[in-house]
């Protein structure tokens, strides 16, 4: 059972864009980065692009760009343009006979919201900016 990494994938797609300045990249580009299938950052992109993180431009010199510079981009503004439904995603179907299973999302929701809650704060204090300068910093 694979974690969700959307916001991991949205993330280093965010700072590809961020090392390239200017320019438009094009979805193979940081694929390559990310390791993973084009068609998988188009769609966190586009994302990102009716959120205002990114802009996009189409034709044989399109692709995407930060639409602002990435001191004002938090990770939460990241966060709440990709991420649904939170953090943790809870079982839809479970059985309503197991005394476990019928009590598991009730008694999970609240220790996820608690969660959430002391994690959201640093994510708005966290810019992309921070993340580009640690990137610098590992080399």
């Amino acid at each position: 059972m694979a974690a969700n990494s959307r916001l991991a994938v949205a993330v280093h797609a965010l700072a590809w864009l961020a090392c390239h300045g200017r320019a438009f990249s094009c979805s193979r580009e940081i694929a390559a980065s990310v390791a993973t299938n084009p068609v998988v950052i188009r769609r966190l992109l586009a994302q990102l692009v009716r959120a205002g993180i990114v802009e996009a431009s189409h034709g044989a010199k399109g692709g995407f760009r930060l639409a602002r510079p990435a001191g004002r981009i938090s990770l939460h503004d990241v966060y709440a343009a990709v991420e649904e439904g939170g953090f943790f995603a809870l079982r839809a179907r479970v059985s309503d006979t197991c005394p476990v299973a019928s009590r598991m999302n009730s008694i999970l929701n609240g220790v996820f919201a608690r969660v959430e809650a002391r994690a959201l704060p640093e994510l708005k204090r966290t810019s992309l900016a921070d993340v580009v300068d640690a990137i610098g910093r590992v080399a």
